[in-house]
């Protein structure tokens, strides 16, 4: 029989996973398709029950629904509850399992492409959803000194910080968590000593509805910081543009997409990730869907 695996988001035409998940299962000679599942919110349930039927082995969830997806699953393992958002469902004994590993795809990607090390380090981060929850809890347990959360939302960006806190008491750790109002990313002294800047927001994002802007200005931006956006679609954004001028490092989402499907490639098949092949078809697809 064969089987599926889907990517569940809305809107999705930009993503470049079906690319190279479906390179991944090839390359295993498995019998497996992985598809696109673009999901309006009023559907949401029908797309549970349809990973419930036999032929489908999981899903990645991206924009909007990483902590949507939490109680309309049976299970969410331990890191994906700790972070509160989901990107990654598998199956097992057909009960609908949760994970979370955008956390490790930020990190690798942060590490390996980005050469960036947080211990010690002053970072902010735009944005208050599922990967900026995923982001700022992977910085904290890297003992990142000193973390910013800022959303358009206040009120999200302070629900994420005081769960930060309560991580952040309970453990011992000694990151010093703030949530500042957006207004306050149009100050240089916000920026002030800052390392890292992160971008979980959709701003910039090809196909978004604020496709070509940038959250933030070019002199606000600290030369030699590392301005790090999570978008992969377009190459650079815009955001990356502007950093790249006011003398900054630059890294985009596209190796954070690569190692955390990798990693999702893993939960539903049991077998290593092609890496190379992954990166490979993920750059291939940027140049097809640019």
């Amino acid at each position: 029989m064969t089987r599926f695996i889907g990517l569940i988001g809305y809107p999705i035409k930009h993503s470049y996973s079906p690319y190279f998940q479906q390179a991944a299962l090839d390359y295993y000679q498995l019998d497996i398709h992985y598809e696109a599942w673009e999901t309006s919110p009023e559907k949401l349930e029908l797309i549970v029950a349809k990973l419930r039927e036999p032929q489908n082995l999981g899903a990645n969830v991206t924009v909007p629904y990483k902590e949507a997806f939490l109680p309309l699953l049976d299970e969410v393992d331990e890191l994906a509850n700790l972070i509160s958002a989901v990107n990654t469902i598998g199956k097992r004994d057909n009960k609908l399992l949760g994970f979370n590993t955008d956390a490790y795809g930020f990190t690798q990607a942060l590490y390996k492409e980005g050469h960036f090390h947080p211990e010690g380090k002053q970072a902010i981060i735009l944005g208050a959803g599922g990967v900026a929850r995923a982001a700022s809890f992977a910085l904290v347990q890297r003992e990142i000194s000193s973390l910013i959360i800022s959303n358009r939302n206040l009120e999200r960006a302070i629900t994420l910080a005081n769960s930060l806190k309560d991580y952040i008491a309970k453990l011992g750790l000694k990151t010093n968590v703030a949530a500042l109002p957006w207004q306050s990313l149009t100050s240089g002294e916000t920026f002030d000593h800052c390392h890292l800047i992160v971008n979980c927001t959709t701003v910039g994002m090809k196909g978004s509805s604020q496709e070509g802007e940038s959250p933030i200005s070019p002199n606000v931006i600290p030369k030699g910081a590392l301005v790090y956006d999570l978008i992969y679609n377009p190459w650079p954004t815009p955001l990356l543009q502007l950093a790249r001028e006011a003398g900054a490092n630059i890294l985009g989402g596209l190796p954070m997409l690569v190692y955390q499907g990798a990693a999702s490639f893993e939960i539903w098949t049991g077998r290593k990730a092609p890496i190379d092949l992954m990166f490979d078809k993920a750059k291939e697809a940027a140049l097809k869907i640019a």
